[in-house]
């Protein structure tokens, strides 16, 4: 059972040298390895909890039961933070570890985790291991954030194929390259500039890789990552970046549901729907997502386009047939204009239609589609009646560029919102 707990963080380190050897003949990774991982010392292990980090120390004592080998950095019991290697694991290191690592500094690249309680790296690899002259300087961890106020800012944007360098044997990926270097510091730029305190992303390829993103280029941001893998089959997902605390998850990949022919459908990414539970204040809720593109001819993308949207109103009127006063904001790629069959029908009529806010806007800064010849607004907030009554006038913009300015050939769009 224990060496169950550990089998992720040797698949990360596994995959981050992998990563750096793949990319060693091609000019280099995207992402660095080990770009934006934290540095500290074994006595703040605890501040890096589920991440893979760096960790420093001089090693008193190196211990072992039946199974495992400890490497301590302090007399105390319970310590607070060790490194384990199990009996399994020795063939792969050149001497015994008390003559490798007994007195000596080390720095150590791992998955941080706890078991009873205590912050630790499984050591499956000696590579994991440096030994150093002195101990290293540390980094404290990056802020988390600036603190929630009585109004947040959510955005909306489409980040075009945020795929990493590795095949995936698993998705059909292959003819998406990775996202280059450039256009990765382009996305985060407006990402940084609009400084939401909750984004609702497609486009991303994987969990693994947007938590890398984050950590390279918004680190300092205070970002909870929110993803479950979705139906596409080339592997574009939504996911969800928040600084408001997260409750209750849910992905309704796998609802089947007629689209405008009759012919059962799913997702074709997911309807991702995520509480947030801003302090002192009521829930509210963001679904995000990415209904069917028009790639391969509109005839045949409309139908299901529009069934998708059907759905997630049938969803909307059971959850605010419930519950009148539920706060609610669908955010996303629509893939079609404010007039079209699908959006219309997922905004609705009566007393639970979506609220718009794209009136006000000036019609030249009605482009979120950004690619010529199809300048276009496809991309929406959209807010339940309670959440609708809570918008900030005059709030509600899209952040214009141009794909070759951010990375992306959609721009982002914002808006604010009263919480408290």
């Amino acid at each position: 059972m224990r060496r169950g707990l550990f089998v992720e963080a040797a698949v990360v380190i596994c995959l981050a040298v992998v990563l750096g050897a793949v990319s060693a003949g091609f000019g280099g990774p995207p992402i660095g390895p080990d770009e934006g991982l934290p540095r500290v010392s074994w006595q703040d292990a605890e501040q890096v909890v589920g991440r893979v980090a760096f960790v420093s120390g001089r090693v008193i004592r190196v211990g072992s039961s039946s199974k495992t080998h400890f490497l301590d950095f302090e007399e105390a019991k319970p310590p607070r933070f060790k490194a384990v290697v199990f009996t399994s694991d020795l063939a792969r290191f050149p001497a015994p570890l008390k003559e490798l690592y007994e007195g000596k500094v080390v720095r150590i690249r791992g998955f941080v985790r706890t078991y009873a309680e205590v912050p630790e790296i499984q050591i499956s690899d000696p590579r994991q291991v440096e030994v150093l002259a002195d101990l290293p300087p540390v980094e404290p961890v990056k802020r988390r954030g600036k603190p929630l106020g009585p109004e947040i800012t959510v955005a909306t944007y489409n980040v075009e194929n945020l795929f990493d360098d590795v095949n995936d044997p698993y998705r059909d990926d292959d003819s998406t390259p990775a996202k280059p270097r450039e256009e990765l510091e382009r996305v985060a730029r407006p990402l940084r500039e609009i400084d939401a305190d909750v984004v609702a992303l497609q486009e991303v390829e994987n969990r693994g890789y947007l938590e890398r993103f984050v950590e390279a280029f918004l680190g300092d941001m205070g970002y909870e990552v929110v993803h479950f893998e979705g139906n596409d089959v080339r592997g574009i997902d939504v996911a969800l970046l928040s600084r408001v605390p997260v409750g209750v998850v849910r992905s309704y990949r796998h609802l089947t549901f007629p689209d405008a022919n009759g012919k059962p459908r799913r997702f074709c990414r997911d309807l991702l729907a995520v509480e947030l539970l801003p302090p002192e204040a009521p829930p509210l809720e963001v679904w995000v997502l990415h209904l069917k593109s028009s790639s391969g001819g509109r005839e045949e993308a409309e139908p299901v386009r529009v069934g998708e949207a059907r759905k997630v109103r049938a969803l909307l009127d059971e959850q605010l047939g419930r519950n009148p006063a539920a706060r609610i904001l669908v955010c996303g790629d629509f893939n079609d204009v404010w007039e079209s069959a699908a959006t219309q029908a997922l905004a609705g009529t009566g007393a639970t239609a979506m609220k718009s806010f794209i009136a006000g806007l000036p019609a030249d800064q009605q482009i979120t589609y950004n690619r010529q010849p199809y300048l276009s607004m496809i991309d929406f907030i959209l807010a339940s009646p309670a959440a609708g009554g809570q918008y900030v006038e005059g709030s509600y913009r899209v952040w214009s560029t141009a794909p070759d300015a951010s990375g992306s050939d959609h721009n982002p769009v914002s808006a604010r919102f009263r919480v408290k």
